[in-house]
């Protein structure tokens, strides 16, 4: 679906519906369990489920998404429940969003897929800091398409991290069906040399 598709989606939903899931990913809740809170960015965050629950966990947290009612709906929640969460709309299929270099703790990209996204983000990451991304992957027999990579393919953007997690099939979160690839990697910390 297009961007303009995801601002009708969420501009003709009754709010608060269940339709705008509100658990967060069980990943980024696996993960963030074993991290100190530190600066998340949350792009393509939608409706805001990952970006408020790392909110309410200590995370000072930007989150940025292209369709302006899906962050009217995450301000509106945030606000409900007395929680700072840093708000951005930008079209990020257009780089309307310049990820500053080596400033975010954890970068979260969650059930989205740019392609041209994945150097940006990992250009965000500080060192030793952690990038959670979620894709998903073109089904046995289906080509890969524009929102959907093929089986394998998520790894390759990330050769010289540190992988954490790294799985493909089902995804273990009830408000998707189709398969996925998951990754947590790790930026290396720079190494200095003194001579």
């Amino acid at each position: 679906m297009d961007l303009r598709g995801w601002e009708e989606r969420y501009a003709t939903r009754e709010r608060p519906s269940e339709d705008f899931q509100t658990a967060p990913t069980p990943l980024v809740v696996e993960v963030t369990k074993y991290l100190t809170p530190g600066r998340a960015l949350d792009l393509a965050c939608g409706t805001g489920r990952n970006s408020l629950w790392l909110a309410e966990h200590g995370w000072r947290v930007t989150a940025v998404d292209g369709a302006p009612t899906s962050i009217e709906i995450l301000r509106s929640r945030a606000s409900e429940r007395g929680l700072a969460v840093e708000t951005r709309v930008a079209d990020l299929e257009k780089g309307e969003y310049r990820i500053e270099s080596s400033t975010w703790n954890l970068v979260i990209i969650s059930y989205y897929l740019e392609r041209s996204l994945f150097e940006p983000a990992k250009g965000g990451v500080a060192p030793g800091g952690i990038l959670l991304a979620i894709v998903h992957v073109a089904e046995p027999g289906e080509a890969p398409t524009e929102h959907r990579l093929r089986p394998g393919e998520l790894r390759n953007y990330f050769q010289s991290w540190n992988v954490l997690h790294h799985y493909e099939g089902k995804p273990n979160d009830p408000v998707h069906r189709r398969s996925v690839s998951e990754i947590v990697v790790r930026r290396p910390n720079l190494v200095r040399n003194d001579r």
